[in-house]
C-alpha cells in the first residue's frame, strides 16, 4: 500500500501531509485489498463565489480497477474526512462486487479472443474533418459482461464507460441517464 499526497497550485504543509495520509490510508486499510495504490492531490479553487473552495481528489489503484472519489468542502480537512468516508464506501462496493464474486465464481474462466479489425486511417480522417475535437484519447476496450461494465462504471464515477462486449464481441457503451438508472449503447450485428 502506496500513497501519494500533492497539491496543485498551492503548497501542502505536512501536517496536511500527515492528516491525508492518515485518514485515506486507514480507510484502504479497513478494507485489506492488496496491492493498493492511492494518489491525493489537494487543492483550493480561487472563485470567491464557490461556497466550497477546498477540494480532494483520490484515485485508488488495484488490479486492473481504479475507484475515483472527489469531494469538495469548506475548508481542506472537512474535505479530507468526507473523502476518506467516501473511499470506505467505494472500497466496500468494490469487494463485495468484484473481489467477492471472483472468489465464488472460480470455474468462470472463459476467455474469448475479440480483436475487431478496426480503419483506423478511416476514423482519424473523420476526426481531423471536425475542428471541434479538442482532446482525443486512446483507450483499449476491455472484454466484459454488462454486469462488470456496471460495477466499473460505479467505480470510476464517470457518465458514460466503453467496453467490448464478452459474448458478441461488440462495442458497447454503458451512460448514466440524468433521470436516474443507465443505458446502454450497443454496436449492430451485421
Amino acid at each position: 500500500m502506496s500513497i501519494t499526497v500533492a497539491g496543485r497550485k498551492m503548497p501542502v504543509t505536512d501536517a496536511l501531509r500527515d492528516y491525508a495520509e492518515e485518514k485515506i490510508g486507514n480507510s484502504m486499510k479497513v478494507m485489506d485489498i492488496d496491492p493498493l495504490v492511492a494518489e491525493i492531490v489537494l487543492y483550493v479553487e480561487k472563485n470567491p463565489a464557490n461556497p466550497r473552495p477546498a477540494c480532494c481528489e483520490v484515485t485508488l489503484r488495484t488490479k486492473g480497477h481504479i475507484v475515483r472519489v472527489e469531494e469538495r468542502e469548506e475548508d481542506m480537512y472537512a474535505a479530507i474526512d468526507v473523502a476518506a468516508a467516501k473511499v470506505v464506501r467505494q472500497l466496500r462496493k468494490y469487494k463485495t462486487k468484484v473481489v467477492d464474486r471472483k472468489l465464488r465464481a472460480v470455474d468462470e474462466t472463459i476467455r474469448v479472443d475479440h480483436t475487431a479489425p478496426t480503419n483506423l486511417d478511416q476514423l482519424m480522417n473523420e476526426l481531423a474533418a471536425d475542428d471541434e475535437v479538442v482532446r482525443v484519447k486512446e483507450i483499449e476496450f476491455e472484454p466484459l459482461t454488462e454486469e462488470e461494465a456496471l460495477v466499473k462504471i460505479d467505480l470510476l464515477g464517470h457518465d458514460f464507460f466503453a467496453y467490448t462486449d464478452r459474448n458478441s464481441g461488440l462495442a458497447n457503451v454503458l451512460y448514466r441517464r440524468n433521470d436516474g438508472g443507465y443505458g446502454l449503447l450497443k454496436q449492430r450485428e451485421e
